[in-house]
């Protein structure tokens, strides 16, 4: 199969607007870009356009919270009442940042994407990460912290909560200290939904229209969704964590460490989805507007990655290198 050839062909027939690459032992074999960026002024998207990843962030989040374990602000066993004090009461005592960074911690979640996912609160109120206390507060435990698996979208942004008061930075500048400074990541950033610049692509509600996501989204993101990133960026971000350059080698083991098996295919780690019985690693984002999946193979140093500014686009592309 060429790669390429069956690339535009679903391209084509799904009306795929976003951006696809492969590497291989560090060499870019395949990168393209369809569709467009911002429909209304007729900028296609590029190579080099930035892309929000939605979950995709949630590594970011992680990567920030063992940074600062490395650093010895944090530890994995250091309680979220410890940071919080007094806020956010019912979350249990018991539970820890690494049961937070495993989505074992049992906490009640506001952003529940089994029921409804619609924020609480007017998505413009959204600007920092203390913005987010009022909507994260009011969720009674699911589970004692530590007995079984959840996905939680509010953990990451009690994490981001934690990582900012542990460090005295604001979230947003800590994940660029953290992880973009030392991983290289030049264009990569929590943006403002309301700003967009000429290389940011809007998302969209449909294939076609003009109508976008910006009534969705928070005015800027916090641990659990929110970066804009491009292909470069993500890419580079994958080597210079196998690499140890964002946290040390036997922390980026810790990180890909298993937790909980997840249905038949995958377990999860520390912030990272994993293959079931390979070293494959994982990371994928969906929300209104945006659709987002890179995988890297550690050891034949394959990595590849859709983005996609539509809600759902990015899937049959990335069934390719399933």
């Amino acid at each position: 199969m060429d790669l390429g050839t069956e690339v535009d062909r679903i391209a084509t027939e799904t009306s795929f607007s976003g951006v696809v690459r492969l590497d291989r032992a560090g060499t870019t074999v395949f990168e393209r870009a369809y569709g467009m960026a911002h429909r209304g002024l007729g900028v296609p998207n590029t190579v080099d356009t930035r892309f929000a990843i939605a979950s995709g962030t949630k590594a970011l989040t992680s990567l920030t919270v063992v940074a600062l374990v490395e650093a010895g602000a944090l530890h994995l066993t250091t309680t979220a009442r410890s940071v919080l004090g007094a806020d956010l009461p019912l979350i249990d005592d018991a539970v820890t940042v690494e049961q937070l960074l495993a989505h074992r911690s049992g906490i009640g979640d506001y952003y529940d994407e089994d029921t409804d996912p619609s924020l609480p609160v007017p998505a413009q109120s959204l600007v920092t990460t203390e913005d987010y206390l009022p909507i994260l507060d009011g969720y009674p435990m699911r589970f004692p912290p530590g007995t079984d698996f959840r996905y939680n979208n509010g953990a990451f942004v009690v994490l981001a909560l934690i990582a900012e008061r542990a460090a005295g930075v604001p979230f947003h500048e800590l994940v660029a200290q953290r992880v973009c400074a030392p991983a290289g990541l030049v264009d990569t950033a929590f943006l403002r939904s309301d700003e967009p610049d000429q290389r940011v692509a809007l998302g969209y509600l449909e294939r076609d229209g003009l109508r976008t996501n910006v009534f969705h989204l928070p005015v800027r993101g916090s641990g659990d969704g929110g970066v804009y990133t491009t292909l470069a960026d993500w890419h580079a971000l994958w080597r210079a964590f196998f690499a140890g350059k964002i946290v040390s080698p036997p922390l980026v083991a810790e990180m890909v460490r298993p937790r909980s098996d997840y249905k038949s295919a995958y377990r999860y780690g520390l912030g990272l989805w994993l293959h079931k019985s390979t070293d494959t690693v994982f990371v994928e984002g969906s929300d209104i507007g945006v659709s987002f999946r890179s995988v890297c193979d550690p050891a034949g140093d394959l990595i590849h990655t859709v983005i996609g500014n539509t809600t759902d686009g990015a899937w049959p592309i990335a069934k390719l290198f399933v």
